[in-house]
């Protein structure tokens, strides 16, 4: 191979590396990602006020539950001391007037119970509802970062392969002509060296004057001039 064959392969193989890292910082699947998270939070948002509205009245619900079983359990036991009870009027009477006391606040607090029931289930369903909307969108944010670290492993590892084989192209240039190309790398990006289609540089995509082009055109064999605008090393 010629000099000018080794440094196009170079050039070629940064070029792979370039697309390849680039394919990994812009995968679909990371934008579709990020979006969905977007979407996630305003659910979330929504699912909050919903809750933030529920908790209160299912606590107000639960509290009156508690009292109703209470004063059931109460309204039981009167019963049952009145029904085998012995003793005098006063005492019986006295146990009467408290079972129907229990029994007024028990009706009550089964009114209340219903109340806070029938506030309580629409804003129950409104959270379900948020949740059961939000579930296609948790689900497929899970595929998505399933296919990230799967899709970055492979990446990855074409990555290595390239690294490995771009050591050997760099093997193959005489040191000062490498040199020249790490220089323009590192100042450019994406390759050292570049070709000329149609009078311009493909790695700046600028024209040569007609000047540079003659100059460039003039070089001798394994010679390679630098693009005057981006100091890329110029091939045909």
């Amino acid at each position: 191979m010629s000099e000018t064959d080794d440094l196009r392969a170079l050039m070629e193989a940064d070029r792979w590396l370039d697309r390849v890292g680039s394919q990994k910082t812009h995968l679909p699947e990371t934008a579709e990602l990020a979006a969905l998270e977007v979407e996630l939070r305003a659910q979330l948002k929504v699912l909050n006020e919903a809750q933030a509205a529920l908790a209160p009245v299912r606590s107000a619900y639960e509290v009156t539950q508690r009292e109703g079983d209470r004063l059931r359990a109460r309204a039981e036991s009167l019963d049952k001391t009145l029904s085998s009870s012995t003793a005098n009027s006063r005492e019986l009477a006295a146990l009467q007037t408290e079972v129907q006391h229990v029994r007024e606040l028990l009706e009550r607090s089964d009114d209340l119970e219903l109340e806070y029931l029938i506030a309580v289930e629409p804003l129950d369903e409104a959270v379900n509802a948020v949740k059961a909307a939000a579930q296609p969108a948790v689900l497929r944010r899970s595929e998505l970062q399933a296919a990230i670290v799967e899709l970055h492993a492979s990446l990855d590892e074409e990555l290595v392969a390239l690294r490995a084989s771009r050591v050997e192209k760099c093997a193959a240039l005489a040191p000062e002509l490498l040199k020249r190309y790490e220089a323009a790398l590192a100042r450019e990006g994406t390759s050292g060296a570049s070709q000329i289609v149609s009078g311009r540089c493909d790695g700046c995509r600028i024209a040569l004057s007609p000047l540079d082009l003659d100059r460039w055109k003039g070089q001798p064999e394994g010679a390679f001039m630098n693009c005057p605008e981006c100091g890329r090393l110029l091939m045909p």
